[in-house]
This record gives C-alpha cells, structure tokens and sequence, in this order.
C-alpha cells in the first residue's frame, strides 16, 4: 500500500509517517516509480508506536523496544533491557509529576498570602503594566 492508505488505514498524517521512517520506526519498501510501499504489517507497526508515543515514550526509545513489541496492544516481549528503559521513563514522569506539583503548592502560597493582604487601602496595580497571560479555568 502506498503511504496515503497506510495514512487513511491508521489515522496517521502523512508526514508523521514520514518522520516514522526518518526514525528508523517504519521501513518501506521502494517501488520502481520511488512511491514508499508498506506492507499489510506496517499498520500495526503504526498502532504501536503511536501507543507507545501516547506512554510518553521518544521514538529513540521506541526504536529500541520495537523489536520487543507484539499486538496492538503493544503488548512487550520481556527483551532484555526492556523493564529498565520503561522503569528510566516512569521515574522521568514521576520527577516530573512531582516538580509540578512543587510548582503548583508553591502558587497556591503565593496566591493565599497575597488574597490576605488585599485591602481597600493598598492603590490599585499600575494600569501601564502588561496584562498577565490568562490562566485557564479548571
């Protein structure tokens, strides 16, 4: 199949196959005309990496655990390695889940000490200052 069904097949953008391959992730085939050329197994090939993207994997670590993936689960071969890399990317997650909310007590501090302090006595902020960036609401 050409690269506009493989798209159409998987709901993947043509140019994220693209990049697929320029990973190492996909390997087409060529035809005589150039056209890339997929086979019927490169559709699950896709499945897995995207599922493998959504667990916050990088497609270098991805390139790594492929050979280790069956299913379109992906489910996971137990290769040699391969706990380590996704233990590495848990503990990366779980820094970074802990920093945000480090971050995020530290605002609500900032936000309670400040809300005490309003007063009708203190003037109003300087109109000239730059609007702060709106914060969504959650």
């Amino acid at each position: 199949m050409l690269i506009g069904e493989l798209s159409r097949r998987t709901g993947v953008h043509t140019h994220q196959l693209r990049y697929y391959e320029a990973q190492g992730l996909l390997e087409p085939d060529r035809a005589t005309s150039g056209y890339r050329e997929y086979g019927d197994d490169a559709v699950l090939t896709v499945i897995q990496i995207r599922k493998l993207l959504e667990a916050g994997l990088s497609s270098r670590q991805i390139a790594y655990l492929l050979p280790c993936v069956t299913g379109p689960a992906p489910d996971l071969e137990p290769c040699p390695e391969l706990l380590d890399t996704l233990r590495a990317r848990l503990y990366g997650l779980e820094e970074q889940i802990d920093a945000l909310g480090r971050s995020r007590d530290a605002l609500r501090d900032y936000i309670d000490v400040t809300e005490r302090r309003v007063s009708p006595h203190y003037p109003p902020c300087d109109a000239t200052a730059p609007e702060p960036e709106p914060v969504p609401a959650r």
